[in-house]
């Protein structure tokens, strides 16, 4: 009775703290209207065009509007109506897509360490409008790298198609998916963008499925693409506009081949990456780098044959492993067997042996290692909220699973009244669990097994409600500084922009020096402090997400297991 009651508290709990978080990602990206809009479609779940209007009050137009963003986005899918043939669109939108909002600084920061500026310029681009043709992001990517660049350089469109190539061989990019009824006979034909006018009137039905190679077969194919030349400098002149304006209409009526085929990252395929490298970094961190990087040759050559939901990876032998072992680790075959047998008898099981043919046949035990990488993040906690003893105790529940209040005192050498404390104390936040278990049906006290115990799963649950609720109150004081320093935030970015417009044109430095003046130095120390408060509340929240990472990768690998 008492886990049921515990299991509704927690469910109930888990949808504000999410809606909220949502509603604070969409208020901070998109704005307030668009954050009303997909805030009520979170709570009310999938409605039409009117209902939304007549239920948020909010105009058509600015419905609409919203609407586009949110499915420009892929925060927001849509579909026939449930009622009855030819009823009026439905839109729906779901936690999981909005918070990927919170993840975009990891995107972006892996495709940099992957790809280069280059990669790190194309995944801003696209997570920034959602979906864009591959001759329009490399132009845009390559005007940003030639305007950082010396004068006199630039950036080759080739150079930047290369690097398309590459996210796409990878699978870090996809194309957007055709929509029902949008495309031709041929399968490779340009597919519609994603991205619809917003109807009022029935339409037909759309899939709602991601992307996949199984669902679409040109998925991951790059379009011959005729593209030549090199980025151009951004005109700093205000004279220039009427120019550029001139200047990107005549480019987007050039037509490069790649006319309808849109494309978009592929979130999946970065969580992919961040859950390996979570693996590769605990085996380093429990026995060396050798390990490490063995695991690391593993989870490379099961990349493509296994499934993003399996349990574990395809059987790999130890003279495939051996080969691809990339030269420079100079591990000679007697040594990585060594290694593979450490792994396999580790306490933390990372590693499994499936067979003994071609020297041994190994898999990566990725719900395993997600598993262990949860209980330590629990463990942890724990740890830092009430002290090593109630870790101890908290370790302990977790490797014997029941135990009596004296087993605990007495497995874990700690005095019976501190004991007894620490496990109220855990109970109280729901981190420990007391289990009845009667000797007669009437539930006499006497007559009754208290056992505690620890549930890793619904404990994960409320420890990743607790860090959503978290990172929504990190990014709240955000707005709240933000907010409150707003004038001299607005002061000096006048100031940088008119600093910028002198420089430009070739200003003297008494001027430079004037202009810098305007802000007092009190003005700089509080600026600097601001600032230096706003990047710890932004570290704090990729710390954060880096938790909720673990924890919801558990929690799905649960569920899919």
């Amino acid at each position: 009775m008492f886990l049921c009651g515990f299991s509704m508290r927690l469910s109930v709990q888990m949808t504000a703290q999410e809606v909220r978080l949502c509603g604070l990602l969409l208020q901070e990206h998109f704005g307030e209207v668009v954050a009303k809009v997909g805030t009520h479609l979170l709570k009310s779940g999938a409605q039409n065009l009117r209902t939304i209007i007549h239920e948020t009050g909010i105009s058509l137009d600015l419905v609409k509007k919203s609407l586009c963003v949110l499915v420009q986005h892929g925060t927001c899918v849509f579909s026939s109506g449930r009622k009855a043939p030819g009823s009026p669109t439905e839109y729906r939108t779901s936690c999981d897509r909005i918070l990927r909002i919170l993840r975009y600084p990891r995107y972006i920061y892996t495709a940099k360490t992957l790809y280069g500026d280059t990669g790190e310029l194309i995944i801003e681009e696209l997570l920034q409008r959602g979906d864009m043709t591959m001759s329009s992001t490399v132009k845009t990517v390559a005007d940003r790298l030639t305007q950082n660049m010396e004068e006199g350089r630039s950036m080759d469109y080739s150079e930047v198609s290369s690097a398309f190539s590459k996210l796409v061989e990878t699978h870090f990019l996809q194309r957007c998916p055709p929509m029902v009824g949008a495309g031709t006979k041929d399968s490779a034909a340009p597919a519609t963008p994603a991205t619809p006018a917003i109807p009022g009137t029935p339409a037909a039905p759309v899939s709602t499925a991601p992307p996949t190679p199984e669902s679409f077969p040109d998925c991951y194919r790059v379009p011959h693409v005729t593209l030549i030349g090199r980025g151009k400098r951004r005109l700093s002149n205000e004279d220039g506009e009427d120019q550029r304006n001139a200047k990107k209409t005549k480019m987007d009526s050039e037509a490069h081949g790649d006319e309808g085929i849109y494309w978009q990252v592929n979130f999946e395929r970065f969580h992919l990456h961040f859950r390996d490298q979570a693996i590769i970094s605990a085996v380093a961190n429990k026995l060396d780098q050798t390990s490490s990087e063995i695991v690391r040759t593993m989870l490379r050559m099961s990349e493509v044959t296994t499934s993003p939901t399996a349990t574990c990876t395809k059987p790999l032998s130890a003279n495939e492993i051996f080969r691809s072992l990339p030269s420079s680790y100079n591990i000679p075959r007697p040594i990585l067997d060594q290694y593979l047998t450490l792994l396999v008898d580790d306490p933390m099981e990372f590693v499994g042996k499936a067979g003994e043919s071609g020297g041994g046949m190994y898999v990566v035990n990725l719900h395993k290692a997600l598993a262990n990488l949860a209980r330590a993040t629990l463990e942890s906690v724990v740890q830092e909220r009430f002290g090593s003893r109630s870790a101890r105790i908290f370790r302990l529940l977790l490797r014997k699973r029941h135990l009596e209040q004296k087993q605990v005192e007495d497995f874990a050498m700690i005095p019976a009244k501190e004991a007894k404390d620490m496990l109220y104390t855990l109970l109280s936040q729901n981190l420990v669990q007391l289990q009845e278990i009667p000797k007669t049906p009437d539930y006499a006290p006497s007559r009754t097994f208290y056992l505690y115990t620890v549930n890793q799963l619904p404990t994960a649950r409320m420890l990743l409600q607790n860090c959503y609720k978290t990172v929504a109150n990190l990014i709240e004081r955000r707005l709240f500084e933000t907010k409150e320093s707003k004038r001299l935030l607005e002061k000096s970015q006048r100031i940088e922009a008119i600093l910028a417009s002198l420089q430009a044109s070739g200003a003297e430095p008494e001027q430079l020096t004037e202009v810098e003046e305007m802000i007092t130095a009190p003005e700089k120390q509080q600026l600097e402090a601001l600032r230096l408060h706003i990047n710890k509340l932004d570290s704090a929240e990729n710390q954060v997400d880096e938790t909720i990472f673990l924890l919801e990768s558990y929690v799905n690998s649960t569920a899919t297991s």
